[in-house]
């Protein structure tokens, strides 16, 4: 029975750590396929590793995929009739199947002590030939076999490979490519503590969930002949298989943990919009022949194919992804940013000051131009929540004259005068004072915005002014007018 006519792939990441970007691309990938398809996306957890399991691991990486809208069909939480999808739960499963390559003569029990492989390796090295296991125990006698057995001496389970064979990977990303047996090792299938190995329980699911791709990274290229040797050993159909580029730095060095962030959790608490972080994930490897280089879940969806993913690898650069964060911002509904202003203000030194939305309002309205995160409404213009506390040196060496406190108190008590209080009554009341000066409203424009900001920069003047309002403002003037000297 052939089942590549119902599309069913699998996102299987093992628990051992934060979700990487690598990974973060192949479930995305994984995902769109499914959903461009209708076919079905599994989340299959390899917990077998016990030594790299770590502790909520799982969990992290279920909130992590939800946060990006990755929601999967089957799998922990979701349910699913070809579960459990956690591999602890499947022990047996796998023994079954160990069991029954053994019978087929294409696994063999293994006896020897991690003493006698190192010397083996060892010796191997120095007559410069390639490290693998000599096949020792495929030698053992049925009587041998049982009395170590029965004798409860440790043992592993290796995969009988075949020598001078070619084996044949056909990839959808890749085409053709072809495996030497001869360089193959009998791969351990079994370990030790009764565990499988990633490469056993990983063929055994995806036949047993009916995996019809396989999409995954490209660094599990070298590991699919010994997957293809498991579906022949079994009589099994083999899935398509896909390995996506690597992800490279700049300098074209593999991405790794060492060279900075990148797990998605990191990218999520620096305020990385999820929007923006699918964007740049997706064109990292794949490119949909168009000028288009922004793209929300749906447009993903709509125009996702392998047949346009690169075989090259991916370069990951910040820049790009900062842009797409800004992009995104400024794309956003005023509601959905003020939202978020709202929570960036609750976990900020001004979680105790009541903000009404209209002004929140006209903040996102002055600084939407000049923001790529939320955090920069805060860190880019603080003085819209509270009065500076120092003034910009350079400004002040630049802006402030020994006239300036007398024009600026003039300015002021225009402004206290003012009835009205719009964008337009400011502009009038400082052209009016600076005619009266006879000066330019430069002055005035650069030395008030230093009184009421701190610094040089930001939006209009005027909006600032009428966001503050009056009172607030003319009080900054004053306290500016004290403070520089």
């Amino acid at each position: 029975m052939s089942y590549h006519n119902q599309i069913r792939v699998r996102f299987a990441p093992s628990p051992t750590g934060y979700l990487h970007v690598g990974g973060l691309r192949t479930a995305l990938y994984n995902y769109l396929f499914a959903r461009k398809n209708n076919g079905t996306f599994v989340l299959r957890i390899e917990d077998t590793d016990q030594a790299r399991y770590v502790k909520g691991a799982t969990e992290s990486l279920i909130d992590t995929l939800h946060w990006c809208g990755l929601v999967y069909d089957e799998g922990p939480g979701a349910g699913g009739s070809f579960g459990p999808y956690l591999q602890s739960e499947r022990l047996d499963i796998y023994k079954t199947h160990v069991q029954l390559l053994i019978e087929l003569k294409k696994a063999y029990y293994c006896f020897c002590t991690t003493e006698r492989i190192n010397e083996l390796r060892e010796q191997q090295k120095k007559s410069v030939q390639q490290t693998k296991y000599d096949k020792h125990c495929l030698k053992l006698s049925n009587s041998e076999i049982d009395i170590k057995l029965k004798t409860g001496i440790p043992y592993i389970v290796r995969l009988n490979v075949v020598e001078n064979q070619t084996i044949i990977v056909e990839d959808a990303i890749r085409g053709r490519v072809e495996f030497d047996s001869n360089l193959m090792d009998d791969q351990v299938l079994l370990k030790s503590d009764g565990y499988p190995t990633y490469h056993l329980a990983n063929v055994v699911d995806d036949h047993l969930m009916e995996i019809s791709h396989v999409i995954r990274g490209e660094e599990w290229l070298p590991s699919t002949p010994k997957h293809i040797f498991l579906y022949d050993a079994f009589g099994w159909e083999k899935p398509i298989f896909a390995h996506l580029p690597l992800l490279l730095n700049p300098d074209k060095s593999k991405l790794s943990k060492r060279q900075g962030d990148v797990a998605v959790e990191d990218y999520r608490a620096k305020g990385y919009l999820k929007e923006a972080l699918i964007n740049f994930v997706a064109l990292l490897g794949w490119n949909p022949g168009t000028e288009q280089e922004l793209f929300y879940l749906n447009d993903l969806v709509e125009q996702f194919s392998l047949e346009e993913v690169n075989k090259a690898g991916a370069v990951f650069e910040l820049d790009k992804l900062n842009w797409l964060n800004f992009e995104h911002l400024r794309k956003k509904p005023d509601i959905d940013v003020l939202k978020m202003l709202k929570v960036e203000l609750h976990q900020s030194k001004y979680k105790d000051i009541h903000y009404d939305d209209d002004r929140l309002l006209k903040i996102i309205e002055a600084m939407r131009p000049r923001v790529s995160f939320m955090k920069d409404f805060l860190e880019k213009s603080p003085y819209f929540f509270e009065p500076p506390v120092e003034y910009d040196a350079g400004a002040k060496r630049k802006n402030w004259t020994t006239d300036t406190p007398s024009q600026l108190k003039k300015l002021s008590d225009k402004f206290q005068e003012l009835k009205n209080t719009g964008k337009e009554d400011y502009e009038s009341a400082l052209h009016e004072t600076a005619q009266s000066l006879n000066i330019g409203n430069g002055p005035l424009i650069h030395a008030v915005r230093l009184a009421v900001t701190g610094v040089s920069g930001g939006p209009g003047l005027f909006d600032i002014l009428f966001i503050l309002g009056k009172e607030e403002v003319v009080k900054r003037i004053q306290i500016a007018i004290d403070k520089i000297k």
